[in-house]
């Protein structure tokens, strides 16, 4: 039955890269093999939400996988993105990190020096959020797979997420006790936190001689840096953080499981004009980009404004991009012309092994 579900697949009997690439792929793939077989949890947030984490006896936790190429890259590593992954994965939903687990798996011949250099951005990060890791494991294996690093995390609550929700619940009925990928409302404003789709433009980049000299590096930031004191001045009411999919993905999870529209302006969308220009000469989408160091945010409109000055006071250049409605229930982008145009959720990472 799971296979027959898979109808985009060439081959049924096998999986394919665009299976785990965070699109519309990668969900059919979860809800056919995975959500078939198993399903809920030990507190608010279950399995079945697809969201970046679950919850337990007050805390909340995460896991992920990260298989980058190449393992280093401008701007960090495959080691910075796991630290700031598993604990971006926690801060959306109002967890401050603390503690983490690290498994390494490490081919056969690869080198120490990269590993150090690995493990070093691993510990800058580990220190500059204040997170343990507390336990781990290590395999070197024959396989060609130069480096792949498994974080789990766990998250506390803490007083800037008890804050914002009191905040959202001055304005409206709130029934969650994190802050939820469905959390949105008509009328909520829709904000990201800063420039997007700079972390697979530096992939890309790294990859391919394309001949461009852009000054660009991956984005990748432990977002609890700044989002504490956002969640502090409260009326954040959904958040997530655009990885594979990048912006257009999140705006449908989340569009869909809150049950409203969404309509974004495209010349409020925070992008770099190196960036703008490198994807338009290659045919790629940066809505569809990958971020490793931003925030999709829904809030109350009486305090987007103030949660971009505070965003805005910790270097980021956050911007309103739009609001949730009720008026059509997919998301729409707003041109510069004035046309409107339906934002599809991406069916895969057009960069594949960027996190």
């Amino acid at each position: 039955m799971a296979l027959a579900k898979l109808k985009h697949m060439k081959n049924p009997k096998k999986v394919r890269k665009e299976d785990g690439a965070g699109g519309k792929y990668m969900q059919d793939f979860l809800r056919s093999f995975i959500l078939s077989r198993f399903s809920g949890g030990l507190g608010e947030v279950k399995l079945e939400d697809l969201e970046d984490g679950s919850d337990f006896s007050g805390y909340m936790f995460t896991t992920d996988s990260y298989v980058v190429t190449p393992p280093i890259f401008r701007g960090g590593s495959i080691g910075s993105l796991a630290v700031c992954g598993t604990c971006n994965d926690l801060a959306v939903m109002g967890a401050e990190p603390k503690v983490m687990s690290m498994s390494l798996i490490i081919q056969d011949g690869f080198e120490v020096e990269k590993l150090e250099k690995i493990l070093n951005d691993m510990k800058g990060w580990c220190d500059e959020v204040g997170v343990k890791i507390v336990t781990g494991d290590t395999k070197v294996v024959e396989a060609g797979i130069g480096i792949a690093i498994n974080t789990s995390g766990v998250g506390f609550r803490n007083e800037w997420l008890e804050k914002n929700l009191e905040v959202v619940r001055e304005y409206r009925d709130y029934p969650y006790s994190w802050i939820r990928d469905r959390g949105l409302s008509e009328g909520d404003v829709l904000i990201i936190s800063g420039s997007i789709a700079e972390h697979g433009v530096s992939i890309m980049l790294e990859r391919e001689e394309f001949g461009f000299e852009l000054d660009v590096k991956s984005d990748v930031y432990p977002v609890w840096l700044f989002l504490k004191d956002a969640l502090g001045r409260g009326g954040i009411t959904a958040m997530k953080d655009p990885t594979r999919g990048g912006v257009a993905g999140v705006l449908n999870e989340m569009a869909e499981k809150s049950g409203v529209g969404i309509l974004i302006e495209e010349e409020r969308v925070p992008i770099r004009d190196e960036v703008r220009g490198f994807c338009e000469a290659l045919g790629l989408d940066p809505l569809t980009m990958a971020c490793e160091g931003r925030v999709v945010m829904g809030a109350v409109e009486d305090m987007a404004d103030e949660i971009v000055r505070v965003l805005r006071k910790h270097g980021q250049n956050a911007e309103i991009v739009g609001y949730a409605t009720s008026e059509f229930r997919e998301v729409v982008v707003e041109t510069s012309i004035g046309s409107r145009k339906i934002l599809p959720p991406p069916v895969a990472d057009p960069v594949p092994r960027v996190c």
